[in-house]
């Protein structure tokens, strides 16, 4: 089975984490932020992905530092997880629709880290938690992680939601990504012999 760990200290965060691409969505998360437990919950359920977070982070400040953070030991733990990648589909997508919000995530495993973000939302915040992190923490994951990932809102009028749809969109794409391809057997998935 694949998995990682991720034990990551600074002045601002005290993270440990663990991820297996391979599980059944179950998710054990406590990141001293609501709202973002909710979404890596939704991540960990759509993906299929095990999750386990705790985040000791500086949220007095606010939630900066933790959302970061968490974004980088996420994709520290998906790179770690997957290895050299052989074997793997290495593409996937989603158009997800959360209510009246419809996105659009597609996943490059390339080697490269882009994030393209085309989201603007209505509201500065959902509850406490500021609407930018989201951006913030995906940029944090795809840096580590070495991910290509576009994320497009297409249509949507409720924060929530559309932060909802991207969570659930990505897992998505990326559940298919990091799938076994059958036909690739146990090869790396690309003409140059590496990823």
């Amino acid at each position: 089975m694949r998995q990682a760990e991720i034990i990551r200290k600074t002045n601002e965060t005290d993270i440990c984490l663990r991820f297996s691409p391979d599980g059944t969505g179950r998710a054990d998360v406590d990141t001293g932020i609501g709202f973002l437990d909710h979404m890596l919950t939704l991540f960990a359920c759509h993906g299929r992905f095990d999750l386990f977070v705790r985040c000791k982070g500086d949220v007095r400040v606010d939630d900066h530092h933790s959302a970061e953070d968490i974004g980088i030991a996420l994709g520290m733990a998906l790179k770690q997880a997957l290895g050299d990648k052989r074997g793997i589909a290495r593409y996937g997508s989603c158009i997800l629709p959360m209510d009246e919000a419809l996105v659009l995530t597609a996943a490059d495993l390339s080697g490269r880290a882009f994030l393209g973000f085309d989201v603007r939302f209505p509201t500065e915040k959902v509850g406490s938690f500021d609407t930018e992190l989201v951006k913030e923490f995906w940029l944090a994951f795809v840096r580590e992680s070495a991910l290509t990932l576009h994320v497009r809102l297409l249509t949507g009028e409720n924060s929530h939601h559309i932060a909802e749809g991207i969570f659930k969109s990505a897992a998505r794409s990326l559940r298919q990504a990091v799938a076994p391809d059958a036909a690739i057997g146990n090869e790396i998935p690309s003409s140059k012999g590496a990823l």
